[in-house]
């Protein structure tokens, strides 16, 4: 008997990406957790053109999670509390050797993706659904 793995969590929504200017532009996203990877949360962001390839940037949950009500992260992903006029976000900023981009997400969409992973793997029990034995064997592979 194999035991049931818990499927991949995945919201479709749309951020938006704050210009110099402090104007707003809309941009299609996906927020993934895939249990396999118990650590990690992935934004996807789709491209407008058809057949573009979304680009993804991979973070730690915990991450996500610490800048709902607080600062977190250093470098390339930082989150903190966005209050604005259009209502409660959470600020997402990436850099990367090609640039700096800053978005507003919404706090609650945030907050229920959350809630989805947690139920798929509970927090504090990602280790429960690490298969070190695998990622082992693909890393010797590649020797």
């Amino acid at each position: 008997m194999s035991a049931i793995r818990p499927s991949t969590v995945e919201v479709e929504t749309s951020l938006r990406l704050v210009a110099p200017d402090a104007t707003a532009l809309p941009v299609r996203a996906s927020l993934r957790y895939d249990p396999s990877d118990p650590y990690a949360v992935h934004v996807l962001f789709h491209a407008e053109s058809a057949g573009g390839e979304p680009v993804s940037w991979s973070f730690a949950r915990e991450l996500l999670f610490t800048g709902l009500d607080e600062p977190a992260g250093i470098g390339d992903v930082r989150v903190w509390p966005w209050n604005g006029p259009r209502g409660d976000f959470v600020a997402l900023a990436l850099s990367s050797p090609d640039g700096n981009a800053l978005f507003e997400v919404p706090r609650s969409v945030l907050v229920r993706f959350l809630r989805r992973t947690y139920s798929a793997v509970p927090r504090g029990h990602e280790t429960d659904h690490l298969d070190v034995d695998n990622a082992v064997n693909r890393l010797l592979a590649g020797r």
